[in-house]
């Protein structure tokens, strides 16, 4: 005997059909970030860059270590800004720095970043941002890695929630300004929006056309 199928069933399998698809869609379109242009804080370890999760002004690097700073723009969330370009090298950062008793040896490693990551103006037509350095500074051995900054890299600027703005000058206006739509570190390219609305819309209609298959149904008792 064949079994005959309600509309009513049908209606409510496709309506639940329809709004997994439409989760599953919203779930699934990538978000695209804000990027900002800024300065991040890195440290050398394990023979790679990690991201700072501390701020300059807090974190206290031990005697060898290397502090890495980035000039780019960069999505925001810390661990896919954009990295130093130069290997934390130590021992060549501070070859010609004498250890003394009493004080430590940082080494640093600045990299201005790219033309395309120059603020708006920033740059003279046709010209790059200063070239990528690194220098070994000899501090106090209760130093920050700020004070070790200041002391490699002035003149340092801050704006006034005591975000760190400008190193050795660079770039002279401007700090962490955010901009919609920004390529991550990556290379993925960001954008304004949410998921994409076009596989939105169409979630949405198979979803309005399941709704109205229960109505029917229901008319239809």
């Amino acid at each position: 005997m064949t079994r005959q199928v309600r509309p009513r069933a049908v209606a409510a399998t496709l309506a639940a059909t329809a709004l997994l698809g439409l989760l599953g869609v919203l779930s699934a379109a990538p978000a695209h970030a804000t990027g900002y242009r800024y300065w991040s804080f890195w440290k050398w370890s394990g023979g790679a860059w990690a991201y700072q999760q501390q701020g300059p002004a807090v974190y206290v690097p031990p005697d060898g270590s290397v502090d890495g700073w980035r000039f780019a723009v960069s999505p925001d969330g810390g661990r896919d800004a954009a990295r130093p370009g130069a290997p934390g090298d130590f021992e060549a950062a501070c070859a010609a720095t004498p250890a003394q008793a009493g004080r430590k040896r940082i080494a640093v490693v600045l990299d201005f970043g790219t033309a395309a990551d120059a603020p708006p103006g920033a740059l003279a037509a046709g010209s790059a941002p200063p070239a990528a350095r690194s220098g070994c500074a000899s501090v106090p051995t209760g130093a920050s890695s700020a004070e070790v900054l200041a002391a490699l890299a002035p003149p340092l600027r801050y704006d006034g929630a005591g975000i760190l703005c400008a190193i050795a000058g660079y770039p002279a206006a401007g700090c962490g300004e955010a901009l919609a739509g920004t390529p991550s570190a990556s290379g993925d390219q960001g954008g304004s929006g949410g998921p994409d609305l076009g596989l939105i819309a169409g979630g949405a209609a198979v979803a309005v056309l399941a709704a109205g298959a229960v109505w029917q149904a229901r008319r239809r008792r």
